[in-house]
C-alpha cells in the first residue's frame, strides 16, 4: 500500500481508538513525543507508524515511565521495548525494597515513640549513642574492620558508648565546624592556606576522638583521607554538605598538612 493509500486517522479518531483524550495527543505533539504529519487542511494526520509509536508510549506510561524517558528511548535507533521494560522493572523492584526498608524503619520509630518519650534524658542519650554505633556498623563496619581490624573498631565503638553527653555534643559540634570551615577553605583554593590548616587540625582532633590519642598516627590519618575518595558514601557526605569537590579538597588538605 502506498503512502497515499495507507490508513490515516484524525486526532479524534486516534484518541477514540487508543482510549485517550484528543488533548493528550495534542500535548504529545507539542512536546515532540508524537508528531504526526499535517493534512492539506492543516489538521493532524496520524499514520501507521504514529499508531505504533503511540502504542509504545501508552504501554510505557502504564508502567510509570516518565514521558521524557520515553521520548529519549523511542528516538534511539536501537530502541528495544523488551529490554527497556526489563530495566524499568528492575528499577521498580529496587525502589520497592528501599521503600519497604523505609516503611519498616518508620513502623519501628512509631512503635518506639511512646517508650522514647517516657525515657529520661540520660536514657534517651544512651539510646542515641547505641543507634549511632549501630548505624556505623551497618554502613561502614565491614570495610572498617577489614582495614583496621576488629579490635580497633571494637575499641572505637566502646569509646563512643562511654562518652558523656558533654563530650558527645562537643564531638557533634566539631564535626559541624569541620564542614563549615571546609567551605571557607575551599574558597581559597589552597590546601596549605591558614583556613585549610585549621580544617586539618580539627579533622585530626575529630579522628582522635574516635580512635583515641594512642591509636592516632599521621600515616593512618592520610590513609583514611585517601580512602574517602574511593568510597561514594564519603564523597556524597562531604560534597553534599560542602559543595562539589569538597571530599577531594579535604583529602588534599590532610595530605598537605598532616605529617
Amino acid at each position: 500500500m502506498s503512502a497515499s493509500q495507507e490508513k490515516r486517522h484524525t486526532t479524534k479518531e486516534l484518541a477514540d481508538m487508543a482510549g485517550v483524550s484528543p488533548r493528550t495527543l495534542r500535548y504529545y505533539d507539542q512536546i515532540g513525543l508524537l508528531v504526526p504529519a499535517r493534512a492539506g487542511n492543516g489538521y493532524r494526520s496520524y499514520g501507521p507508524e504514529d499508531v505504533h509509536r503511540l502504542q509504545h508510549i501508552l504501554l510505557l506510561r502504564s508502567c510509570g515511565v516518565p514521558l521524557e524517558t520515553i521520548e529519549e528511548a523511542l528516538d534511539k535507533s536501537d530502541f528495544d521495548l523488551s529490554a527497556m521494560l526489563q530495566g524499568h522493572l528492575e528499577t521498580l523492584c529496587r525502589q520497592r525494597e528501599e521503600l519497604d526498608r523505609t516503611i519498616a524503619a518508620a513502623k519501628v520509630a512509631v512503635a518506639g515513640l511512646e517508650a522514647f518519650e517516657k525515657m529520661s534524658d540520660e536514657e534517651r542519650f544512651e539510646q542515641i549513642k547505641q543507634e549511632s554505633v549501630a548505624r556505623f556498623e551497618e554502613e561502614y563496619g565491614q570495610e572498617s574492620r577489614e582495614l583496621y581490624g576488629n579490635e580497633a573498631i571494637d575499641e572505637a565503638n566502646e569509646r563512643m558508648l562511654k562518652m558523656s553527653k558533654l563530650a558527645w555534643d562537643a564531638k557533634e559540634e566539631l564535626e559541624q565546624r569541620i564542614k563549615d570551615n571546609l567551605v571557607v577553605a575551599m574558597t581559597t583554593g589552597d590546601p596549605t592556606s591558614p583556613e585549610s590548616r585549621l580544617v586539618a587540625g580539627m579533622h585530626a582532633q575529630w579522628i582522635k576522638v574516635h580512635w583515641g590519642d594512642e591509636a592516632y598516627s599521621p600515616e593512618a590519618h592520610v590513609s583514611l583521607a585517601e580512602g574517602y575518595l574511593k568510597d561514594a558514601r564519603f564523597i556524597e557526605y562531604y560534597d553534599k554538605a560542602c559543595g562539589d569537590g569538597a571530599t577531594e579538597f579535604l583529602c588534599d588538605i590532610i595530605k598537605a598538612n598532616i605529617a
